[in-house]
C-alpha cells in the first residue's frame, strides 16, 4: 500500500515560514548576544556599537512584520524538542 502525504498548501506554506522564522530568531538572539558582550567588553567602537543597533533593530521590525504578515505568534517560532526543552529561551521582546 503506497501512503501520500496530504497537505494543505496554505498550511505548508505558513509551516515553513515558522521554520525560515525560527532560523532567524535563533540567529537574531545569538547575534544581540555576542553584541552585547562586546560592547560589555569595549571591543565595539561608538560608530559600530550604532550601525549594529540598527542593523539589529531593522531585523527586529523586518521579523515583526513578516509574522503580522503571515498571523504568527512568537510562541509558533520556539520549537518543542522534547526532553531538551524549547529551541528558544524565554526572552521577554519587545
Amino acid at each position: 500500500m503506497t501512503r501520500r502525504l496530504e497537505t494543505d498548501p496554505d498550511q505548508v506554506e505558513h509551516d515553513l515560514i515558522c521554520l525560515v522564522l525560527t532560523l532567524v530568531e535563533l540567529i537574531r538572539q545569538l547575534m544581540e548576544r555576542q553584541a552585547l558582550r562586546r560592547v560589555d567588553e569595549g571591543d565595539l567602537t561608538e560608530a559600530q556599537t550604532e550601525a549594529l543597533g540598527l542593523a539589529l533593530m531593522r531585523l527586529d521590525k523586518a521579523m515583526t512584520d513578516l509574522k503580522d504578515r503571515y498571523d504568527i505568534a512568537d510562541d509558533d517560532l520556539n520549537l518543542d524538542l522534547g526532553p531538551l526543552g524549547t529551541l528558544l529561551p524565554n526572552e521577554p521582546r519587545s
